[in-house]
């Protein structure tokens, strides 16, 4: 199974490499596989390339189920 972490694209260099925000993270990503997205874009990263372009609620709803996932595991050990 693999998972992808939304994003929100900052800026956009050369190579089609872009500067992203993961939860106040910055990562370098490879734009190779959406070329249409811009700055202000949400975006689903996995492996270093952004995979799709999403909505800002489906970025927000899925962020929001990685912290509830982040949180159950802190809770039990």
């Amino acid at each position: 199974m693999c998972l992808a972490i939304p994003a929100q694209v900052k800026s956009v260099g050369e190579l089609n490499m872009a500067e992203v925000d993961i939860m106040g993270v910055t990562r370098h990503v490879s734009l190779d596989l959406v070329p249409d997205a811009v700055v202000g874009d949400h975006v689903l990263v996995h492996a270093g390339f952004a995979i799709q372009v999403v909505d800002e609620q489906f970025a927000r709803e899925t962020m929001e189920l990685i912290e509830q996932i982040e949180f159950i595991d802190s809770a039990e050990g």
